[in-house]
């Protein structure tokens, strides 16, 4: 199979980017990208997603073909030789989205040892002398709201956003029954990969460290209370909202 040339390929676009008189910045902010990613294209470290290949060639004002082949092609009917090696090069960035699919199954696989080790950290709990009431009104409810809400992130949460967050200032996200909203800032598909990724981390991570935290705690304040108790469910159920805001802005 013919592959791409990514040196080749990044080569192309930087050479035509120059050539239309834009900058990376001015490059990325047209496909609601951060400048970063097209860095990576012209440095051959990355291909862009399948799905950017039309909007981008029409940025470069080329043709999805000479982006494929990373040079300016002669209009004319292409022989059967090229047109299997653009096919052949074609399947190849949906190789790349496959690559994506494996991170997903990783994710689920962090998903179902969270669970299974969070489970572990409650009994662990409950061997220690806390109460079951305690168990199920903090750590066992923290637990689940994060395991529930990390099962859509990494079983269900779309890998892109539908093209109208690109064009558009939307800052909300819902699916089903599930919500987001970044007030100020904008949800695109330049920092929607980010603002996923710090879900993910925060919702698999809970659920396995808040039964360590809570034990510690627990045994080393004197004046611990439902107070405390509220406090640290708060903050590891919503605690969440920090990281994804930051990621949110920094890939604005």
């Amino acid at each position: 199979m013919e592959t791409i040339d990514r040196k080749r390929f990044g080569t192309f676009v930087a050479k035509r980017r120059k050539e239309l008189g834009m900058t990376q910045q001015e490059l990325a902010d047209r496909l609601f990208l951060s400048n970063k990613a097209v860095s990576k294209w012209e440095t051959g470290q990355s291909l862009p997603d399948i799905t950017l290949l039309e909007p981008l060639a029409g940025c470069l004002k080329v043709s999805v073909a000479e982006l494929l082949r990373g040079e300016r092609v002669v209009e004319r009917p292409l022989e059967p030789e090229e047109t299997e090696t653009l096919v052949d090069k074609a399947i190849q960035f949906a190789d790349e989205g496959s690559q994506r699919d494996k991170h997903r199954r990783r994710w689920q696989g962090g998903w179902a040892v969270s669970t299974v080790l969070g489970f572990g950290g409650l009994c662990t709990l409950f061997w220690n002398g806390v109460s079951r009431e305690e168990l199920v009104n903090t750590v066992f409810l923290t637990q689940l709201l994060c395991l529930i809400f990390g099962f859509w992130a990494v079983f269900f949460a779309p890998a892109r956003l539908p093209k109208y967050y690109d064009e558009n200032k939307v800052s909300s996200f819902s699916q089903g029954p599930v919500r987001l909203n970044l007030a100020g800032l904008r949800f695109h598909n330049g920092n929607w990969p980010h603002i996923l990724s710090a879900l993910r981390w925060w919702l698999v991570t809970v659920p396995v460290v808040f039964p360590t935290v809570y034990g510690l705690l627990r045994a080393s304040i004197p004046q611990w209370g439902p107070a405390w108790e509220r406090g640290l469910t708060l903050f590891a159920c919503l605690g969440l909202l920090v990281p994804t805001m930051v990621v949110a802005k920094k890939y604005e």
